[in-house]
């Protein structure tokens, strides 16, 4: 019963980091507001960006999947040789390890390369729109606070 437990939450975890992997580098049609982009990509819909700054940042954004679309690809091969692998496999082990730092190594990198497309992008923007991000930024916190303090003073009851 443990190994099906065991085997569920790996597939579970890989199937999660799959879903999360895909929305941060694929995102919408528009390329700067999938969910993994972070808050501040979305509020950049917020702003009265001009069509050249919105091509230039889905201009981009496009780049930025092109260059890491080989990586994806390779570690999503990784990720399907390890799931077709059946537990009992001499290998097994060194499989699931061999993932979990190519998974590691992953996260680090769509990370690094996130801090470096807010970068970028923010150099597009105008003093007035950077200024505006900072306050959206702001308003989103205070939203993320009341609402943890809400759940706090109303907790799901168990098993819910």
């Amino acid at each position: 019963m443990r190994t099906k437990s065991t085997l569920l939450g790996l597939a579970l975890a890989s199937v999660l980091a799959t879903v999360s992997v895909w929305a941060a580098d694929f995102g919408n049609a528009g390329g700067w507001h999938g969910h993994h982009g972070g808050g501040e990509m979305m509020a950049f819909q917020k702003l009265d960006l001009s069509d050249a700054q919105r091509a230039s940042i889905k201009q981009i954004m496009s780049d930025s999947r092109e260059q890491t679309r080989p990586a994806r690809q390779a570690l999503g091969q990784q990720r399907a040789a390890f799931e077709a692998m059946p537990p009992t496999s001499a290998g097994y082990r060194a499989a699931a390890a061999s993932l979990a730092k190519a998974e590691g190594q992953a996260t680090q990198e769509r990370v690094m390369r996130m801090a470096d497309l807010r970068a970028r992008i923010y150099t597009l923007l105008t003093p007035a729109q950077q200024a505006q991000l900072a306050t959206l930024k702001t308003q989103e916190q205070a939203r993320r606070q009341q609402w943890q303090q809400f759940q706090l003073q109303h907790p799901t009851p168990a098993g819910q």
